[in-house]
Formats: structure tokens, C-alpha cells, sequence
């Protein structure tokens, strides 16, 4: 966050929570967070445990740890303007069944909170019950488990359904962040 600088303050006085476990895709967190923190939301990560998550890159990669500010028992959704979920195989696939993750993107969409969810992240909506007559997208593996529990998945970059956002892989960050961008500032406009 820049003090001074004039872009950097479209989503002042914003708050983002990033759930995410060990094993999530790097772009897919790192970017959001750091994209939104650019354009001045105050952007949180948290952990199941509350300690630092590892990073991978291409599912099978370990790249780097990144500290996190808190568990997933410690988000306030009424606290937060947004939640994030990033992919990665095994990150998708250990939050999916977290109660706690289950919760936090039920709560968020039930009062109204964009929740961006990209690549296999959506495992965690169909483990919660979340898709049943929605219009969304994911890592194409996916497009069967999204089917099977009644949604409707499409192949495209950024599908915007109400304050359900949700995008394929790595390559669609850029119209991922900006359509969170873009529904922080129109819920706060």
C-alpha cells in the first residue's frame, strides 16, 4: 500500500480474506493479494492452522512459504469486504472438506460478499453446497463435480453470478483481480 499515491487508493478502507492450506497454486494467491493491496484494500491470508503455508507452482513445485495473519477460525466475514480462494490440487482438495472453510464461503455468500474462487478452489463450493444453479468456472477437471451438483459450468476466464466470481487457471489472474476489483468497488461505491 502506497500512502501518497493516487491509484493505490480505489479500494481504500477494503478488507480481503484469502483462505488457503499448504499446497495452494502461488499466482493464484500471491497475485490477488498483492494486486489488491496495490489499489489500497488491506488484504489478509489465513491458514487452517494459523502458521505459514507453502507455496507450489504447477501443483507439484514448492516454491516459497508465505506468513499468514491468522486461521480460518479467526475471519470475522462480517469484518471483510471479500473472500478469496486460490486453487491447487491439494489445497483445493484439503479445504474442501475443512467445516470451517465450508462456512466462511457460505457466510460470505449469504450476506452478499463477492467470493472469488479460481482453478480447483470450486471443490470447496461443491463440498459446500454452493453451486447448485450457479453459473461458474474452474480447472476444466472440475466441469463434472461442478455439473454433478447442479451447476452450470461454463469455459470461460472470468464468470461473474452474482458475488460469486470464479476463474480457470494462472492465465485468467488478470480478469480474476479485476473483476474482485471491480465488485469491491462497486459494493462500496
Amino acid at each position: 500500500m502506497t500512502e501518497s499515491g493516487t491509484d493505490a487508493t480505489g479500494l481504500q478502507g477494503r478488507t480481503v480474506a484469502i483462505i488457503a492450506s499448504d499446497h495452494f497454486e502461488e499466482a493464484e494467491l500471491v497475485t490477488p493479494r498483492d494486486e489488491l493491496s496495490a489499489q489500497g484494500a488491506t488484504v489478509l491470508v489465513y491458514s487452517q492452522s494459523g502458521h505459514e503455508i507453502q507455496a507450489v507452482e504447477g501443483d507439484t513445485e514448492k516454491t516459497r512459504k508465505i506468513a499468514v495473519d491468522g486461521a480460518f477460525g479467526d475471519v470475522d466475514v462480517a469484518a471483510i469486504d471479500a473472500l478469496v480462494v486460490p486453487g491447487g490440487t491439494v489445497n483445493a482438495d484439503t479445504i474442501r472438506t475443512d467445516e470451517t472453510a465450508q462456512q466462511l464461503v457460505t457466510s460470505a455468500l449469504e450476506a452478499g460478499k463477492p467470493t472469488a474462487v479460481i482453478c480447483h478452489g470450486p471443490w470447496l463450493l461443491v463440498s459446500a453446497g454452493l453451486v447448485e444453479g450457479r453459473r461458474l468456472t474452474s480447472y476444466p477437471s472440475l466441469a463434472d463435480d461442478v455439473r454433478n451438483a447442479g451447476g452450470d459450468w461454463v469455459d470461460e476466464e472470468v464468470v461473474v453470478d452474482g458475488d460469486l466470481i470464479t476463474s480457470r487457471n494462472p492465465g485468467d489472474l488478470p480478469a480474476f483481480v479485476g473483476a474482485i476489483s471491480s465488485a469491491l468497488s462497486a459494493k462500496h461505491g
